[in-house]
């Protein structure tokens, strides 16, 4: 059976994401809301669903989200039962209505093949739900390195509502707790799959970008890139599970999360030392240099 978790907190679609639920044509699954001490009540938007589905909804009294993104996933996934899968839904994302079918039909091949994770095809909206971007299509059995690679090429994406992951694993492993859970969901892919296959579905996520969303939200980059940081620095201890040209790219991409936020000195000395320990002498003179230049350049700006 699959458990939907929609860790609440806005309002304003949330309609939408229910609606997107109601108009399944499998409705084998479950749905588990955890308002986050909302100021907006969803009780009227509940009330039109409440013979829609199966539905279980609770407040919390104390706001986590603002703390912790992490934390309040954690406590709406305790609502669930003794599901075999676990989706955590955005509330302002919606489902193609054949998601859950298709899951479905795909549901034996994915226990023979011993999958952790799974994800479906992705497509960007905007705030009026119209797209605002082609549709992120994966092969259907890939591993998840490779999906990550392909994703700092510009040739994938993620985000945490397109997947479905093996309930036991996502709570005995956990997602990492990372500033507004910035790639939390990405490294989550990597760890419970242990580094191994990711089996795609082909129907489709629309995955919300607003002026409210997180990854809409201009305001918050300083804390992305401190979550960037913290994420590299623990990707960076799973680096045997990538070949040593797919480490050449991590480490690019490591690099130039500190040129991004040139004040993060701490972040530069870590991995200026995990160069060191692993004798990648080429990448410390590399990184070394742009080091150096960034520098000279924000001094030169100061004359």
């Amino acid at each position: 059976m699959l458990a939907i978790v929609i860790p609440y907190y806005r309002l304003r679609f949330l309609e939408e994401t229910l609606q997107s639920l109601a108009a399944q044509t499998d409705k084998r699954f479950t749905v588990y809301m955890g308002d986050d001490a909302s100021p907006e009540s969803p009780d009227p938007v509940l009330a039109r669903f409440k013979d829609a589905f199966d539905f279980h909804y609770k407040r919390f009294n104390e706001n986590l989200g603002s703390v912790s993104l992490v934390r309040q996933w954690e406590r709406c996934m305790a609502m669930t039962r003794d599901e075999r899968w676990l989706m955590i839904l955005g509330d302002d994302d919606t489902l193609e209505p054949d998601c859950v079918a298709s899951f479905y039909a795909r549901a034996a091949t994915i226990e023979a093949l011993n999958i952790k994770v799974i994800r479906f095809v992705t497509r960007k909206i905007n705030a009026s739900s119209a797209p605002i971007s082609d549709l992120y299509s994966h092969p259907e059995i890939e591993t998840a390195t490779d999906f990550l690679i392909r994703k700092y090429q510009h040739r994938s994406r993620s985000s945490l509502s397109e997947y479905i992951f093996d309930q036991h694993t996502a709570k005995t492993k956990k997602f990492r707790d990372f500033p507004l859970a910035w790639h939390s969901d990405e490294l989550a892919v990597l760890e419970f799959s242990g580094f191994g296959n990711v089996f795609t579905l082909g129907s489709v996520v629309n995955v919300r970008v607003s002026e409210v969303s997180i990854s809409g939200k201009k305001d918050n980059l300083l804390v992305k890139n401190s979550a960037s940081q913290r994420f590299y620095i623990v990707l960076l201890g799973h680096i045997k599970h990538f070949s040593k040209a797919q480490q050449q790219l991590i480490f690019d991409q490591a690099e130039r999360i500190y040129l991004v936020n040139k004040k993060a000195v701490g972040y530069a000395i870590k991995i200026l030392s995990y160069y060191l320990l692993r004798l990648e002498l080429g990448r410390v003179f590399k990184f070394l240099r742009e080091i150096i230049v960034t520098l000279n350049h924000r001094y030169a700006g100061r004359q």
